[in-house]
């Protein structure tokens, strides 16, 4: 049976999801330098045309059909959307949402995951090859990980948790991002960044809003757990970005809004993983580690002279993993029957579960994406040339730009 108040809290939820694509793209699009705007931009808002159209036509069946070899769905189950009709009611539940919300609301996560990617290899890739990017990587990393921890693949079968995404969003599109980077090489252009700190701020708070649904939304009902990952995002996101702003204020001697900004985010990813799954004071925690780790991870990423431009694995990638093994270590079913008891509770095997998986997921994404942008380079241009480097990858590849005075230089 189909419940009113269930389906309006989920159409909610999977609309403020979407929003956090456009919340990205200005985010991104302020960290970067201004003749990078509109390309960085554009590979977020395109996410939500061809994500789309993969999903409906066989990314949903990929995930969410049934199980073959615990790896992926059947993509025949329900290709183009076929048998499903507008009065089913997703899972067993007496009362629920139909299930072409929870479609809806699963498409939103697939189409904001690429996009983290592309903070990695600002200013370098072609427009033609990220697109076969974004349709192959979507294929053959984020649906089979979809079904694999939310799907009935094995891993879900083996006890994992991931209650909105560290596994299936943040950790394998942070491993992508830094696979990107060794792939693709530095920037030859130095192109000063950040160019339009409100649009961080913009961003951030976008982000930061559509994460209630990100979260809370993964719940799936109108319940406690709701409640619990909804205030637990606040928590860790808060924890986290007064973090980083002090961190910031004793190394640089001065407190930053984009430092503030990138920590929230930070406990933001971090949270994820656990949000459902742990107490507000476990998420304090979480969001205090979040900080203090992600921030060292970037330390450590330009002493190693990765070039990750807007800082994807740092903050994504290392936040996703962190916060997957702190479900390992700070779950506990006190606060929801349906999780687990982690290291803290006496759960050791399931701590040991929580790393496995992690790990699994982050060499596999990291192989993966090598072999995608080897097998693209194949056939088209990865990297921009030279001179579209030089001149402004804006106007080079898209014939746009952000501000009228670069069109007339």
């Amino acid at each position: 049976m189909i419940d009113p108040g269930t389906t309006a809290f989920m159409i909610l939820a999977a609309s403020l999801v979407l929003l956090m694509t456009p919340g990205l793209a200005f985010f991104y699009g302020g960290l970067v330098g201004r003749k990078s705007v509109v390309t960085i931009m554009m590979q977020s808002f395109v996410s939500m045309g061809v994500t789309t159209i993969l999903w409906v036509s066989v990314g949903y069946s990929l995930s969410f059909g049934d199980d073959i070899a615990g790896i992926i769905g059947n993509p025949t189950d329900f290709l183009f959307l076929n048998n499903i009709k507008p009065t089913d009611v997703y899972a067993d539940a007496e009362l629920g949402m139909p299930v072409f919300v929870f479609v809806a609301y699963q498409l939103m996560f697939a189409i904001i995951t690429p996009a983290l990617i592309t903070g990695a290899f600002a200013n370098r890739v072609t427009f033609k090859a990220y697109l076969l990017f974004l349709i192959a990587w979507l294929l053959f990393v984020y649906f089979p990980f979809v079904h694999m921890v939310w799907g009935g693949g094995f891993l879900a079968d083996a006890g994992v948790l991931d209650f909105a995404g560290g596994i299936v969003v943040h950790a394998i599109a942070g491993m992508a991002a830094l696979a990107s980077v060794f792939v693709l090489g530095a920037r030859r252009v130095d192109d000063p960044e950040p160019h339009n700190i409100p649009f961080v701020a913009l961003g951030t708070g976008l982000l930061w809003f559509g994460w209630f649904g990100f979260n809370a939304g993964s719940a799936l009902a109108v319940d406690s757990i709701t409640g619990l990952a909804f205030i637990n995002t606040q928590i860790a996101a808060a924890f986290a970005a007064t973090t980083w702003m002090l961190l910031d204020w004793i190394k640089d001697k001065k407190p930053t809004l984009v430092g503030f900004c990138v920590g929230a985010v930070a406990g933001l990813a971090t949270i994820t993983p656990g949000a459902g799954f742990v107490s507000p004071q476990s998420a304090m925690l979480i969001g205090t580690l979040a900080a203090v780790v992600c921030y060292f991870a970037i330390i450590f990423r330009k002493k190693m002279n990765w070039d990750d431009a807007l800082d994807v694995w740092g903050v994504h990638g290392v936040g996703g993993i962190l916060g997957t093994i702190m479900v390992g270590v700070l779950a506990t079913k006190s606060m929801n029957d349906a999780g687990a008891d982690g290291l803290i509770e006496g759960g050791g095997e399931f701590f040991i579960k929580q790393v496995l998986a992690v790990a699994f997921a982050a060499v596999y994404a990291f192989i993966a994406t090598i072999l995608i942008l080897k097998l693209i380079g194949l056939f088209t241009s990865v990297r921009v040339s030279d001179e579209v480097e030089q001149n402004g990858i804006d106007a080079g590849l898209h014939g746009e730009v952000a501000y009228i005075e670069d069109a007339k230089a």
